[in-house]
């Protein structure tokens, strides 16, 4: 049976050190890390993520500002709003909560963020630094950090060796994760909907990251024995087992089966979910620091 990877206890322990290096910064220069988070419309869902951030940013002594701006908000005002922000020197951080509603457009409003301030890592320069190597002067993206300190948990910082196989080629994951793979020396085949025999590809990994959003796709046989199985999913399903019209979450990974193979495994919920907000946190004070002219903290 595999060695469950538990995000939960992992993310705690980042937000601890997070915790730790902002107290740090503040006792030696006065200056407190400061995340402004931007949320635009009523989803729910959206405005759950955002108060879980916002939360998040006080307990590790950010100072935390939430921007809530109504549905009908034009392109003008969220960008001038970002542009604010980005002059702001208390701000280190500036994340607009995606999506965003339908008639405005996300790609400027990200690219419209400084990258010393993109703490989910989403812009072009720093998706090009994590690209060409450069994993120490940019910031990168929230979930596949995540995910990265998962697997360093299991195998160590180097992955010489190690084949590698990420399964979906989304710029919000997969790509970045494919070249943090690569960055620690492993061997890395990105995968995705046209790949032929996808199973026997998946089968030659040590490290099997999926990120594909159909849930339970990635079954027993795909997985080798041993092997470390990350996996990104998170799917609603039926559960007409817990009640009428009720649901759970699943992965990618068809869970039961493959943990019988694999050497270690991330469940869902509970693995790599925890991690995005920790990282989140994580980027936060790195900017911060480098803010400050300090050596920011590595996690």
């Amino acid at each position: 049976m595999a060695v469950v990877i538990d995000g939960k206890e992992a993310a705690a322990s980042v937000i601890a050190a997070v915790t730790q290096a902002s107290g740090s910064l503040e006792h030696e220069t006065g200056l407190k890390p400061g995340l402004a988070v931007v949320i635009v419309g009523d989803d729910p869902a959206s405005h759950a993520y955002v108060n879980s951030k916002s939360k998040m940013a006080k307990q590790c002594g950010f100072n935390s500002i939430q921007h809530s701006l109504p549905e009908d908000t034009t392109q003008e005002t969220l960008e001038k709003l970002v542009a604010e922000l980005n002059a702001d020197p208390a701000i280190n951080g500036i994340l607009v909560q995606l999506p965003l509603p339908k008639h405005l457009n996300a790609e400027p409003v990200i690219l419209s963020i400084s990258p010393e301030k993109d703490v989910d890592g989403l812009h072009v320069v720093n998706a090009g630094k994590i690209a060409t190597g450069d994993l120490e002067t940019g910031l990168i993206s929230c979930t596949p950090a995540g995910a990265m300190l998962l697997v360093n948990r299991i195998h160590g910082r180097d992955l010489s060796g190690l084949n590698a196989v990420v399964i979906g080629r989304s710029n919000l994951f997969g790509k970045p994760m494919g070249l943090l793979l690569l960055a620690a020396n492993a061997t890395v085949t990105m995968a995705h909907s046209k790949t032929k025999d996808l199973a026997g590809v998946c089968r030659n990994a040590d490290i099997l990251v999926a990120a594909v959003g159909r849930p339970q796709m990635v079954k027993a046989d795909w997985v080798k024995p041993g092997a470390t199985v990350i996996d990104v999913g998170i799917n609603r399903v039926a559960a007409p087992d817990k009640g009428e019209g009720k649901s759970r979450l699943v992965g990618d990974v068809a869970y039961a089966e493959a943990a019988e193979v694999a050497g270690a495994i991330t469940p869902v919920p509970g693995g790599v979910g925890p991690m995005t907000i920790a990282m989140l946190m994580a980027n936060t004070v790195i900017a911060a620091y480098r803010t400050a002219g300090k050596t920011a903290p590595r996690f």
